[in-house]
């Protein structure tokens, strides 16, 4: 049955959210403030302010979802950026009754000891992770009380196609392909997880047809953990690429920088990440939502070649 579904962003995970719903017979409405997105059949775009409640509820007005794909690009502007737009979602959900659908990144767990599973709690101590963490204990506050149906999603550092430049290691692709030595932040050797921006939309789409999992935090399904040099070295092989020279950006050269630029400093707060293992389990989102994550090989030639594979629904 064809339902009405708005995104907000139009990034690579709300593109590959977008092309997902439309594919199964949506109306998708794409809500940017520049009115870009993916041009497809059965999406529509529309320049908005999504942090205007009044304005995103009549967007959402008979949806059956509203999904927060947006990402803020500049990290030193989230403190001014992620609170009005927040709350905006929060009103449009509570207002249509549309679920409310996040994608959001592992900063609200903190820095763990061990695998990252779905249900621990937030204990971040920076204040991104601190910000995406409230926005989260908000939604499901709000959700516990009866006042609308929310639901995350969480991923880790992004891979795939169309990541680009949002991504630590698709970022490095190009100079490397060209020869040039990887600089990269913190030490290259460690496990870290990475998540197929494909595999994240998949996700968002499955959580928002189960009111079953709702109120909820599922972690998109990921491949086994690889450091950034394998994981770069891996990628550039699917290229017929061989291996590059990887050097780290250690944490006090970062906090160092911070001294004099705004998004090193903000860089070195989450320095963390890079400087210790980071896994994240998604062991039982796959077993209950029966996905799994895109293949390795796959996700490497897509992430080198911007191939346009479908994502699997």
């Amino acid at each position: 049955m064809t339902a009405t579904m708005v995104i907000v962003g139009a990034g690579p995970v709300g593109r590959h959210t977008a092309q997902l719903l439309a594919e199964r017979g949506d109306e998708v409405v794409v809500v940017t403030r520049s009115g870009r997105g993916p041009e497809l059949d059965g999406v529509r775009r529309v320049a908005a302010d999504a942090s205007d409640a009044d304005a995103l509820t009549g967007l959402t007005t008979g949806a059956r979802a509203l999904f927060n794909c947006a990402n803020p690009a500049d990290y030193t502007t989230w403190d001014q950026v992620w609170p009005p737009l927040a709350e905006s979602l929060l009103q449009a959900a509570e207002r249509t009754g549309a679920t409310l659908v996040t994608a959001s990144s592992l900063y609200g767990y903190g820095p763990v000891d061990g695998p990252m599973v779905e249900g621990q709690p937030d204990r971040a101590t920076d204040h991104k992770g601190r910000l995406r963490a409230g926005m989260w204990a908000q939604a499901r506050a709000r959700h516990e009380a009866g006042r609308l149906h929310a639901v995350e999603v969480r991923g880790s550092d992004y891979v795939g196609e169309g990541v680009g430049a949002n991504g630590h290691v698709p970022r490095q692709v190009p100079g490397a392909l060209a020869g040039r030595a990887a600089w990269m932040i913190g030490r290259t050797d460690v496990p870290h997880t990475w998540t197929d921006v494909a595999d994240m939309a998949r996700t968002l789409v499955a959580v928002a047809d189960r009111p079953d999992v709702w109120g909820q935090v599922w972690h998109a399904p990921s491949n086994e953990p690889r450091s950034q040099r394998q994981a770069l070295t891996e990628v550039l092989a699917a290229a017929g690429h061989g291996p590059v020279p990887v050097h780290g950006v250690p944490a006090p050269a970062l906090r160092a920088a911070g001294l004099f630029s705004p998004l090193m400093r903000e860089l070195a707060q989450l320095s963390y990440i890079f400087t210790r293992p980071y896994v994240m389990d998604s062991a039982h989102t796959q077993q209950v939502l029966a996905l799994a994550p895109t293949p390795w090989a796959q996700v490497c030639r897509r992430t080198v070649t911007g191939s346009s594979e479908p994502a699997r629904a």
